[in-house]
């Protein structure tokens, strides 16, 4: 990993009205590593999500984001269209609905292509090059490329949703419960598609879970949430293993006796 932290967050809060949705958050996040951010509904880990991912304003504290070109970027400061440079070179975001993140009436090689037309790419051929890749690296036919996804399964429509976020070759990228609403079985193999792909690029991801085994099988730290505060954090086997906070505990004891 790099001696500099991607991620620099201090103190972090975000605020509803009169209510703080998540307070107080701090923490590093390195290249190429995994965090997972679990908790029940309403802990406050899809309010920090959304911080991180300027989503959603940051009303208390600072987080901090190392650019590729060497800058400490603080993202309150940033403009809108700063923010928007970092979507289309840097950062991408998986939505838990595909929907959410796809043209659902552009072709399968459109979702693709349109990520590398807003970088720079023009030569046609080239993209549908680098499309028929991306579709290969997440199991879906070549014969699809011109199929739009509303033709597609909900597990394709996932996996065509992770080729356009990492087509640019993003270097930080935020997933929200990108397994959740889709069969058991099709949810192991997009959970084996991003770990595989998330090893071969190098990526460092945040993702939110409600499923504490989908944060065991892919990330390297767990951050356990409650009442919009970390109660708990540290590497995902020794937290989901011997949790200390009474909390973690109730959490794990539920699934293991689920």
């Amino acid at each position: 990993m790099s001696e500099q932290a991607l991620l620099t967050v201090e103190g972090a809060g975000h605020r509803y009205g009169e209510r703080f949705g998540c307070r107080g958050v701090s923490f590093d996040l390195w290249p190429g590593e995994v965090l997972a951010i679990v908790g029940e509904s309403g802990s406050g880990k899809s309010t920090l999500l959304g911080m991180l991912s300027q989503r959603l304003a940051i009303d208390e504290g600072a987080i901090r984001y190392a650019a590729a070109d060497g800058r400490a970027l603080d993202l309150a400061q940033l403009s809108d269209r700063e923010i928007r440079t970092l979507w289309r070179s840097e950062w991408g975001f998986v939505h838990q609905n595909a929907a959410d993140g796809l043209r659902m009436h552009v072709s399968a090689g459109g979702n693709i292509g349109e990520p590398l037309m807003a970088t720079g790419w023009r030569h046609y051929g080239r993209i549908r090059e680098r499309a028929l890749e991306w579709l290969a690296k997440v199991e879906i036919p070549s014969e699809r490329i011109d199929d739009p996804p509303t033709t597609f399964s909900g597990g394709m429509r996932q996996r065509l949703q992770i080729a356009r976020n990492l087509v640019v070759g993003p270097r930080l990228v935020f997933m929200d419960e990108p397994t959740s609403g889709l069969d058991v079985s099709v949810q192991a193999a997009v959970l084996d598609l991003i770990r595989g792909l998330v090893q071969e690029l190098g990526l460092a991801v945040v993702i939110v879970t409600h499923d504490l085994a989908v944060a065991r099988l892919i990330s390297h730290r767990t951050m356990v949430m409650k009442d919009g505060a970390v109660i708990e954090s540290g590497l995902t086997d020794r937290v989901l293993d011997d949790p200390q906070a009474p909390y973690t505990q109730l959490l794990v004891s539920s699934i293991l006796q689920g």
